[in-house]
């Protein structure tokens, strides 16, 4: 196995939303599908999308790929049109839809993102959290009356989520509150399902980096709004236990993130069975090319470590600036 590494990065890394650095493209034949949701179909969180979609595009036409990705229209007919043509399919969306789109990528190309079926359970938190906290893993508890934190059962980046002791809305439910340290561990999976006696190797998922997440409290509603990378913590251990603990037990392949609040325990609040923004951050700072990484631990070559120059934070618009 052979992972790219870089020797350089952008040296503004303020304006990563309009790249610098020189990308000398040798294409190797290989077509690469990256379809990101948003982009064309949700305002709200284009912003985050399409840095996403731009930096796992920028990493994959490094790596020598042609990188295609879906036009305006019908996301689904898109994705049948596109992936028949690629040799390794990625496809980003709000995890209520992303289940029905991986599947369109599985049935007609090599999905390098988790399993659709894992996408499905993940996507729906209380069912997550069932699962999780059948297996010893701490989670909040659901509660029905009283103050708790209202979410959506399906939702992202904390859509709609506040404390209440009103009544949920359809499609929403209580939890109670923990009150802590808002951290995220990015990691990559190798292949658990599909071609297991062709790809799985049984190794560790790889952990790239722990993230502090910036959550904006406004009176009693909650609003995501980026992040730092990475980050050390006198907990580290417990937190990237708990993390890979999860990710095993819901069956996670490729880039997972796991959204935990650590306090007397490490609560887990959420699994994001996709790439979420911290990869923007981390693919300024790491030496290895994130394109490498997914496709060689969707065939079992799961990397042990990568190399992090320097913190960076990021916001949901894509812009990364340097901590010093």
């Amino acid at each position: 196995m052979h992972i790219h590494r870089i020797s350089t990065r952008p040296n503004n890394i303020l304006s990563q939303s309009s790249c610098s650095c020189v990308l000398v493209i040798n294409f190797n034949g290989m077509k690469a599908l990256i379809a990101e949701y948003t982009v064309f179909n949700d305002p709200g969180l284009a912003p985050e999308g399409a840095a996403m979609h731009r930096v796992l595009s920028e990493s994959f036409e490094r790596c020598g790929y042609e990188v295609l990705s879906p036009d305006k229209g019908d996301f689904a007919e898109e994705l049948r049109r596109i992936a028949p043509e690629c040799d390794v399919g990625l496809v980003i969306a709000p995890d209520d839809i992303l289940g029905r789109f991986t599947k369109i990528v599985e049935d007609n190309t090599r999905n390098i993102g988790c399993g659709s079926l894992n996408v499905a359970l993940c996507s729906n938190k209380k069912r997550t959290g069932a699962l999780l906290a059948s297996h010893g893993v701490a989670v909040p508890k659901e509660l029905d009356q009283g103050s708790r934190l209202i979410k959506k059962i399906n939702g992202v980046d904390g859509q709609n989520m506040r404390l209440s002791n009103g009544d949920p809305e359809e499609g929403e439910f209580g939890q109670e509150f923990i009150a802590g340290e808002n951290i995220s561990v990015s990691l990559v999976g190798g292949r658990i399902t599909g071609d297991v006696c062709l790809s799985y190797s049984g190794k560790e998922p790889l952990v790239l980096s722990l993230n502090r997440q910036y959550i904006e409290r406004d009176g009693d509603r909650f609003f995501y709004r980026g992040g730092e990378t990475p980050v050390d913590h006198a907990r580290k251990d417990e937190i990237i236990e708990t993390a890979v603990k999860s990710l095993n037990v819901l069956g996670c392949q490729g880039y997972t993130g796991v959204d935990v609040v650590v306090a007397d325990k490490i609560y887990v609040v959420d699994v994001n069975p996709r790439p979420t923004t911290s990869l923007v951050g981390i693919c300024a700072i790491m030496e290895e090319e994130i394109a490498d990484i997914l496709v060689e631990s969707s065939k079992g070559n799961v990397p042990d470590s990568v190399h992090l120059n320097g913190r960076v934070s990021f916001d949901t618009k894509g812009e990364v600036k340097k901590i010093e």
